[in-house]
């Protein structure tokens, strides 16, 4: 097995160039887009870990808040504590009083997500991509745990939740985004 050496004479003449030649051109090209020794300073490059971290911390923080408030639905109208209110689709209904507060409780922390979507997403254009996941992952927990959610109520309830996290979140995260840059203040 032979070892190949770099040719010496083109490294001779560029060490009697001035160590490299055409310094200008050597810059321009390192920092040129296409070069791969470039730096990109975009936030918006594909990055799998911060993506499924924040999908992991609004799906967690979503049962959070909707468990709270299930919480405070049993202090203030006697209602069971049960896991079966966030997955399955018995308690809630359109058509009676008592179904509404399950109902209220879905819709609160659907608003409370679009806060966290704002926290933790902080991009409006990723607002739809990520209350959809929340809402698909949702279906598939419930899915898992209770059967397939069958009923008309269910549907509607986190259908207007979903959109309501989306059109709050969007606007939340696009006033965050346009909001002023603070500068020094003297």
């Amino acid at each position: 097995m032979a070892i190949q050496r770099p040719n010496i004479a083109n490294n001779n003449s560029l060490a009697s160039n001035g160590g490299g030649g055409n310094n200008t051109t050597d810059r321009a090209r390192d920092l040129s887009p296409i070069s791969p020794r470039s730096t990109n300073t975009n936030n918006s490059q594909f990055n799998p870990r911060l993506i499924l971290s924040q999908i992991i911390s609004l799906q967690s923080f979503h049962y959070l808040v909707l468990g709270i408030i299930f919480q405070i639905n049993h202090v203030l109208f006697a209602t069971s504590i049960t896991i079966d209110r966030i997955f399955t689709t018995k308690y809630l209904d359109v058509w009676s009083a008592y179904g509404w507060i399950d109902n209220a409780a879905v819709l609160m922390s659907s608003l409370i997500g679009a806060v966290l979507l704002a926290i933790i997403v902080e991009k409006s254009k990723k607002c739809l991509d990520f209350s959809v996941t929340l809402f698909l992952i949702h279906i598939v927990t419930c899915t898992i745990y209770g059967g397939f959610p069958s009923t008309w109520d269910w549907w509607i309830i986190h259908t207007m939740g979903m959109i309501s996290m989306v059109v709050l979140g969007e606007y939340l995260c696009s006033k965050k985004e346009l909001s002023d840059i603070p500068l020094l203040q003297l």
